[in-house]
């Protein structure tokens, strides 16, 4: 088991760069199957979840390795439509893979997705619009066999909501469908329009996203290219709050404003002063934060369901009280039990949070069970008097790269002890 070991009570100050987004990253290499040629994807997190995608692609026949922090995917050789379940259980994902595979091979076998344990997160929507194209699919002893039947077409789908995950899928199992596809309330998050970019890099011709309607019109074949993925809104978000709540003055390299213009929004009412401009953001907050009075989480461009824990977090030690509802995942709460072992004032009542700010939040042990909750509670203890553990990091591990090594650089106390 892994954990962390912080003491904390020290200012952040300095500079962090932000890599790839993993939301971003995953679909990609998902979509680096749907071409022979070669794959680049330069400025990558050496993150958990990243390897396992990438075993995944090694199992379905691609070369792929690392090039410093670049990813090369040669999927020339891939004939390997069944994703195991052994390795569909460690990554959400991977059901992402489930277009692509469609599109390349016109077959797929794919085991039922794992990831964080979050609350329920449905595919029947990747499901039914898969099936709008012509898709026969089965559900056979954990997994789903799907076949791209003879009568394969081009079809206008509405979402029943704007599920990345769908919105993700049905692009990449369209590129290649002779005429136009149509997806309407598609999901508008950034990491859309880095797919639609990679893909018409690609040779594809995707236009529309960002908007709520995507139109696909199918071509015959792609190409490799290089590509460097858009950086990571929630990992430059979860920074930021943590130098809110620890106070100091910390700058983020490499990174678009506009994707958090939410975050920013909120932070700029607790007392932090923030610029931004030529890919950096800064922040620079001392004393005590004012309490935010309401946040909702929602889709894209609203506040998101991602960095929801970490502003609960901020919200324990801000003078005041703050209502948050969250309205994606049912168990984003889960970290509020640990929170309080800190001495956090905090009550919950099914999707409703009221947190009544304390003066400080005091050492303790504590563990992660999910990947955004987990940073959260590293957020805490960086906050809180005296020593604390943070254990089953692993859960970190899947989005964060290296986060004990960055958070000493700009001077926390923290060290990773595995056992």
């Amino acid at each position: 088991m892994s954990k962390y070991i912080i003491q904390g009570g020290n200012a952040l100050e300095g500079s962090i760069p932000v890599k790839g987004a993993k939301n971003s990253v995953l679909p990609l290499l998902a979509a680096s199957i749907l071409t022979q040629e070669p794959i680049l994807l330069q400025n990558c997190p050496h993150i958990a979840d990243v390897e396992n995608m990438m075993r995944i692609l090694r199992e379905l026949g691609c070369r792929t390795h690392w090039q410093g922090d670049s990813i090369f995917v040669d999927a020339s050789d891939v004939t390997n439509g069944e994703i195991p379940s052994a390795l569909a259980g460690e990554l959400r994902s991977s059901i992402f893979l489930l277009g692509a595979l469609l599109s390349r091979l016109k077959w797929a076998k794919v085991a039922y997705p794992g990831g964080c344990d979050i609350g329920m997160r449905p595919i029947d929507i990747h499901l039914r619009g898969l099936r709008e194209l012509g898709v026969q699919i089965k559900e056979e002893a954990g997994y789903l066999l799907c076949e791209v039947a003879s009568d394969a077409r081009t079809a206008d789908i509405v979402l029943d909501l704007p599920s990345v995950g769908a919105t993700e899928n049905l692009m990449m199992a369209s590129v290649f469908c002779k005429g136009k596809t149509v997806l309407r309330n598609c999901a508008k998050e950034p990491e859309i329009v880095d797919l639609q970019d990679f893909l018409n890099a690609m040779g594809a011709s995707v236009r529309g996203a960002g908007g709520s309607v995507i139109v696909i019109e199918g071509v015959d074949e792609l190409h490799g290219t290089v590509h460097t993925p858009i950086p990571d809104r929630i990992v430059a978000g979860t920074y930021l709050i943590g130098a809110a709540m620890c106070g100091g003055n910390l700058t983020l390299e490499r990174v678009r404003a506009e994707h958090i213009a939410s975050l920013l929004a909120k932070l700029s009412k607790t007392a932090c002063k923030i610029t931004t401009g030529n890919g950096k953001i800064n922040l620079i907050s001392k004393g005590r934060l004012n309490s935010l009075d309401w946040i909702e989480t929602t889709f894209y461009p609203g506040f998101p369901t991602d960095l929801q824990t970490q502003v609960l977090t901020m919200q324990t030690i801000a003078r005041g009280t703050c209502v948050i509802v969250e309205n994606i995942f049912e168990t984003r709460f889960r970290p509020v039990g640990e929170l309080r072992k800190m001495g956090a004032d905090i009550t919950v009542r099914d999707k409703v949070a009221v947190v009544r700010g304390v003066e400080s939040l005091h050492a303790a042990n504590v563990t992660a069970a999910d990947l955004r909750g987990g940073a959260s509670l590293v957020l805490a203890a960086m906050a809180a008097h005296g020593k604390s553990e943070v254990r089953e990091i692993r859960h970190i591990d899947r989005g964060y790269e290296d986060m004990s090594v960055l958070l000493r650089t700009v001077g926390v106390d923290i060290q990773r002890k595995d056992e």
